[in-house]
């Protein structure tokens, strides 16, 4: 029997042998025969008779072959019944796809509302002014690593590698209500504090706890779509609220609210803050009709004139939900936020949590838990908000130069420009005009609650361009933009 090997090949013999021997059964070349012995087998091939020992090993425990007494190795008989039915014209034809699979495939969209569209090749283009990203090579690689591999020393590696059930990380815990939340105003106890993965689950979690179907949710319009997404999901019906310079504007406060959604530091997309007029107002609402406000700090430490705005959250902590995410500030991808609340909500989430993820992953809770008591955390916010200020600085020069018919309100801090186009310019247009030039931009429309449009908006990133790179990209997408526009 002839079975070709290549011995240069990282996979190993046996499993050459037992996949080629597989191919051959599953083909029928067998069919009820017996295979051959493995002194037979391991003479042919030229290797030992360990080796198809061990591939044979691994037949018998797939059910491809059995052992029988006296005769050897032979193929599965309900294989080989099975493999001759498949060669009977008359068998029964080839069953269709599952009707759940079929039903799944036609069901409608969850919800009506347009996503947010990110390309996955977004780091080819030159200017990128896309949202959502750093640019890696800041991240702070060596004190992460050094984190990472403390994490699994004696001392930490319980804490990184068990099965904590429904429990965060005590020291990540402490970590946050000693070094990240003060400085958000939000003085708080692990109790009252949820680990998740990403800010977007700690969304989840609360529509999933507090949200009835029907159940009328006051959102900013324009707003986050990724949290319109999830409310849509959990069967809200979200009623938008307009936005102005001064944030989310209150009156006239629509009847029968379950919840409002906020971004009070810097809104979303807007950047506008949240007066301080508004936000006492904003209580009193809450209080009076006894509705929780979720609080989404998405950038709030991100401040480049005067100084931080306190989270809405430190001004009533049993009124209002707050989200916070690393997303921001070390990287999307490592998919950690936390969730600060009253401890009866806290523990109501933690357990609803556990039916879907446990928590968190231990060994990154420890390493970011190491990170922030070293101060290296600490350090990197204050590196990464100098690095934006000057990318912000930049982009509003560029704007000011380049884009002088477009409006947009020069908010005091943030990671994006919220712009809006000339009239007569559609900006999704512009969009693929721009990355044919390697400006890669991200339009607005998805942010608003209506059907359709308005189609003049730009969220301009600026987090993942480089500096040098941000006056040329807008000098070459405001050139689009008047070719647009015939000159003008």
């Amino acid at each position: 029997m002839y079975l070709p090997l290549d011995h240069d090949s990282p996979e190993p013999l046996y499993r050459q042998v037992r996949r080629q021997l597989q191919n051959a059964i599953s083909a029928g070349d067998f069919g009820a025969r017996r295979l051959p012995s493995s002194r037979e087998l391991a003479a042919s091939l030229g290797v030992s008779r360990n080796t198809v020992n061990l591939a044979y090993q691994e037949l018998v425990a797939d059910g491809y072959v059995t052992a029988e007494p006296r005769s050897g190795m032979v193929v599965n008989p309900e294989l080989v019944a099975r493999l001759a039915a498949a060669d009977d014209p008359g068998s029964a034809p080839r069953r269709p796809r599952p009707a759940w699979l079929r039903e799944l495939a036609a069901r409608p969209p969850r919800d009506a509302y347009p996503h947010i569209a990110k390309p996955a090749d977004w780091q080819r283009y030159r200017y990128r002014f896309v949202n959502g990203h750093l640019p890696f090579e800041t991240f702070p690689t060596a004190a992460w690593l050094r984190c990472l591999r403390t994490a699994l020393t004696a001392e930490h590696r319980a804490a990184s590698l068990q099965d904590s059930q429904d429990a965060d990380d005590p020291l990540l815990l402490r970590a946050l209500c000693r070094d990240v939340l003060p400085a958000r105003g939000i003085a708080t106890t692990p109790d009252r504090v949820l680990v998740t993965s990403g800010s977007q689950q700690g969304m989840h979690l609360l529509a999933t706890a507090l949200i009835a179907p029907g159940a009328r949710v006051a959102v900013e319009d324009p707003g986050y779509p990724d949290a319109r997404h999830i409310l849509a999901r959990a069967g809200a019906e979200l009623v938008g609220l307009p936005v102005d310079h001064w944030g989310v504007v209150l009156d006239p406060w629509p009847d029968d609210i379950a919840m409002a959604v906020v971004t009070p530091s810097h809104q979303y997309p807007t950047n506008a803050t949240l007066s301080a007029p508004r936000r006492g107002h904003l209580l009193d609402l809450a209080t009076a009709h006894g509705f929780p406000v979720v609080e989404d700090d998405y950038d709030g430490e991100l401040r480049y004139v005067g100084r931080s705005t306190p989270a809405l959250a430190s001004a009533d902590p049993a009124a209002v939900v707050y989200l916070g995410s690393f997303a921001k500030f070390l990287a999307p991808g490592l998919r950690l936020g936390y969730l600060v609340g009253e401890p009866e909500l806290i523990a109501y989430l933690r357990d609803l949590r556990r039916y879907m993820v446990r928590h968190p992953p231990g060994h990154l809770q420890r390493a970011l838990a190491l990170l922030i008591g070293s101060g290296e955390y600490r350090r990197w916010v204050r590196t990464l908000r100098s690095l934006l200020r000057e990318r912000w600085l930049a982009a509003r020069q560029a704007v000011d130069r380049h884009l002088p018919g477009w409006r947009y309100d020069p908010a005091a801090g943030g990671v994006s420009l919220w712009l809006r186009a000339p009239a007569g310019l559609d900006t999704r247009l512009l969009a693929g005009r721009a990355a044919a030039a390697g400006v890669l931009i991200e339009t607005g429309e998805a942010s608003f609650l209506c059907d359709e449009g308005p189609y003049d908006s730009v969220r301009l990133g600026f987090t993942a361009v480089r500096t040098a790179d941000i006056e040329p990209g807008i000098a070459a997408l405001a050139a689009e933009a008047r070719a647009l526009l015939g000159g003008r």
